[in-house]
Parts: C-alpha cells; structure tokens; sequence
C-alpha cells in the first residue's frame, strides 16, 4: 500500500495542512487502517518535495488529534483509536452548544451558526 498524497503548491491551504487533512481523511475512512506504517518525515518530506519541518509539522498536529501515534525508533503509525477525532468534535460540539446557550442563542440560532460555519469550511 502506498501513501498517494498530492500536495498543490496553488491551494489556499498550507502543505502541512493538506499533508494533514489528507492523511486524517484516510484514516478516518480505514484507507490507512489502524496500525498502517507511514514513512519517515524526512522519507516523505524527499517523496513530496516538500521541507522535512512541514511533514514533521503535519506529524505533530496528527499526534496531537490521536489519528497517529509515535512508537519512538519503531516509526510512526496509524493510531488505533481511529474514534478519537470523533470524541474531540463531539467535545468541541458540546463546549459550543454551552457556550451559545450562556449567550442567550436559542436552538434555532445555534444550529444556524453551526450550519453558517459547516458551509464556510467545506464549501457547501
């Protein structure tokens, strides 16, 4: 299985960002499973041409949302907690429904901004 990561150098988004998106994306749907072995940050870093920091960077954001895991001289890998992004939005959802509800946002408010910012980001 190879990795098949695109970066474009035209995009709006950062290569560290679409390095990360693009490797979440495949974990979350079991393209990467649980376990999956990804390349050294320099390995791909040559592979993408991109600088060895902005994979490292990528790295890090994925370690940070539990979608990876460093196992030290053993490599990187797909994490096998693939729910953990999910646990986080749910987190995140919930922190937001208090906080609209503490400002006087009724559910219809809410749910529209929710909607307003859902739009935003994936262009719907």
């Amino acid at each position: 299985m190879t990795l098949k990561i695109a970066i474009d150098q035209e995009a709006a988004d950062a290569p560290y960002e679409q390095l990360r998106a693009q490797i979440a994306e495949r974990a979350r749907a079991g393209v990467l499973p649980a376990g999956y072995k990804l390349p050294t940050v320099r390995g791909l870093a040559e592979e993408l041409g991109l600088a060895a920091n902005t994979v490292a960077k990528a790295y890090r954001a994925l370690e940070a949302d539990g979608v990876i895991e460093t196992r030290g001289r053993n490599g990187t890998f797909v994490a096998a907690a693939g729910d953990a992004a999910e646990r986080r939005a749910a987190a995140a959802a919930l922190a937001y429904a208090q906080e609209a509800r503490r400002l006087g946002l009724g559910r219809e408010a809410a749910r529209a901004a929710v909607a307003d910012a859902v739009r935003a980001v994936y262009g719907d």
